[in-house]
């Protein structure tokens, strides 16, 4: 797949709702979502030569959860180690929306 700054497919809410469900069901014990401030997203992305964002699975040994880190990727699809990395989303359980039909 080429990479580009429109890398990614958009879905509809059911084919959202049935992998969401597919991940919980398969993995009941892992946090279903994490949120990410539109702030901090948009300071990844208005860096200079920024195409998107990488988003890595990890895990925080101190607090013995799992997390994400969200790098930004160049143009040649380098992500971008000397500019902003983020992490510390805030996780779903607790912070979920209980209407969500992702959920």
């Amino acid at each position: 797949m080429e990479l580009s700054n429109s890398s990614g497919e958009i879905i509809s809410l059911e084919e959202a709702r049935r992998y969401t469900h597919a991940f919980q069901k398969r993995n009941p014990d892992e946090k279903k979502a994490f949120i990410v401030g539109a702030e901090n997203l948009r300071k990844i992305l208005e860096q200079p030569g920024c195409l998107g964002i990488r988003i890595y699975n990890g895990y925080c040994e101190e607090d013995d959860m799992q997390n994400r880190v969200l790098i930004g990727v160049d143009a040649d699809g380098k992500d971008m180690e000397t500019g902003l990395i983020l992490d510390k989303l805030t996780p779903c359980p607790p912070g979920c929306s209980s209407s969500s039909l992702l959920l």
